[in-house]
């Protein structure tokens, strides 16, 4: 695959990267409810969601659900349902002091994979991530050559910017939790994520 359409991807998904999402904010509640390694975690995880839907788009499979309104009814309300799920659970283990993925109620069946579990689902289940290989990467894909080698070269590119983004924001939220790590600071960070993830589980479910 030429160079310049891989650099041109880059750029044009590096703006949507930045803009806090899901990714961002489960990263961020990691950290400060479990370790760095957490977030590390979680950002790998959403690393391997992106994966799941680059295989989707190879197959046709994100064709399918993006071009019918009943399928993709359904994954914005999974997607929507389990970030509402885990908002909520987050919310309420800052008042509890228990890490939403080591309760033993209300366990999803992908609980005891942690923070990669949860970074993976929450990419798996987001439309918005599947509507990034279905808009943006055909146009930098060139029809004259294999289509699969070259989504796979651009889900390379794609993943490797989440993941300096992620794993600096790691760095940066585990420095700054060694800093002021408080009782009341995690119980307020734990709070303030979990209502993020609620809003975006909202979005996620109720957006054309």
């Amino acid at each position: 695959m030429q160079w310049h359409l891989v650099l041109g991807f880059m750029a044009a998904v590096t703006p949507l990267t930045l803009i806090p999402g899901t990714s961002f904010t489960l990263v961020t509640q990691q950290v400060i409810a479990g370790s760095r390694s957490d977030g590390v975690r979680a950002a790998f995880g959403s690393a391997c969601g992106l994966l799941v839907h680059a295989t989707f788009a190879v197959v046709g499979l994100s064709a399918l659900v993006m071009s019918s309104a009943r399928a993709l009814t359904m994954v914005k309300l999974l997607g929507g349902i389990y970030l509402i799920w885990l908002g909520v659970t987050t919310w309420r283990s800052a008042r509890r002091g228990v890490e939403p993925t080591t309760r033993r109620r209300w366990r999803l069946p992908w609980a005891q994979l942690g923070g990669f579990g949860q970074g993976l689902w929450s990419n798996v289940l987001n439309p918005k991530a599947a509507s990034v290989y279905l808009t943006l990467v055909p146009q930098f894909l060139t029809s004259s050559r294999p289509i699969a080698p070259q989504i796979a070269t651009l889900a390379v590119a794609h993943i490797a910017v989440v993941l300096v983004w992620l794993l600096f924001w790691t760095s940066v939220v585990a420095a700054a939790r060694t800093a002021i790590d408080t009782p009341r600071f995690r119980r307020g960070m734990s709070r303030l994520a979990g209502a993020v993830l609620v809003a975006f589980g909202v979005r996620t479910a109720t957006a054309s």
